[in-house]
Parts: structure tokens; sequence; C-alpha cells
């Protein structure tokens, strides 16, 4: 038996979630705890497309993407745990709970997301997370989130 899966680089990340550029939000994840906890790393800079528009001369990270982040996150933790790599997964959201902003994230900062698993087990498809995001160590958002698990064909 191999050893656990504790980190993912933006390679392995690619091989478990499907999400691209311009919407693949996280670009490593570590400190995977199987799929119990682990912490997913955002670098944000000013090349993202959504500061052009949010908002010109003074860039913020929309909120919304920073849930996003935090639930690419559990995807990748849930994955990597479950040998899920090039399997064709999709993750839907089916709910979001509790969600508050804190502090804007903008470019230059280093966005860290801290998840755990509330509900879901191996083989099961709805999983239920909570996740907080922080900036050197300030808070930025909280939220707890639902999301199903589809395996394509």
């Amino acid at each position: 038996m191999s050893d656990p899966i504790t980190s993912a680089d933006i390679q392995l990340i690619q091989r478990i979630i499907p999400h691209r550029y311009p919407f693949l939000l996280v670009d490593k994840v570590i400190d995977i705890e199987g799929t119990t906890s682990a912490t997913g790393i955002k670098n944000v800079t000013m090349n993202e497309p959504h500061f052009q528009g949010h908002f010109p001369g003074t860039p913020i990270m929309p909120g919304v993407t920073i849930i996003e982040a935090m639930a690419q996150t559990s995807a990748v933790m849930v994955g990597a745990t479950m040998g899920l790599m090039d399997k064709n997964m999709l993750i839907y959201f089916m709910g979001i709970d509790g969600c508050k902003f804190r502090r804007k994230v903008v470019p230059g900062d280093v966005l860290e997301m801290k998840v755990e698993t509330t509900r879901g087990k191996p083989g099961g498809k709805v999983w239920k997370f909570k996740g907080v995001a922080t900036v050197d160590g300030e808070l930025a958002a909280e939220a707890e989130f639902t999301a199903m698990m589809d395996m394509q064909s």
C-alpha cells in the first residue's frame, strides 16, 4: 500500500478537479489529513481577470471566489485521499451557510484556507465542510458548504 497523500501541487490538483484558468482558484493543498482536513493556498495576483472589474483602481477578490477556493480545496482533499486522479469528477455546490466576510483580499495576499469535513464518507456523494480563509493570520472569510461529488463515466 502506498503512503497517504499529504499535499497536492498544481499538477496533481488538475488531475483531481476539472477547474482550469480562469476558475482554478487554489495553487496547492497542504496538510491533507485523509478526508478530515486540509489547507489550501492561493497566491492572489493582479493578473486574475476578475480584478479588471472588481474594482478598477481598487482590486478586491470577490467573496464568492474565496468561498469557491475553499470548496476546491475540499474537493482536492477528498479526491487525493480517495485516489480520484484522472477520474472525471465534477463537484456541485448544494448549499452555503453561515458565510461571513471579515477582511478584503487583494493582489499580493496569500490566502490560506483551512477546511474540515463535517459530514461525508468515502463512497458518499454528498459532503459538508467548514472553511476558514485567512491572510497573514487575519480572518478573511468563513462558511459552511455542502457539495455533491459526481463521478462522470
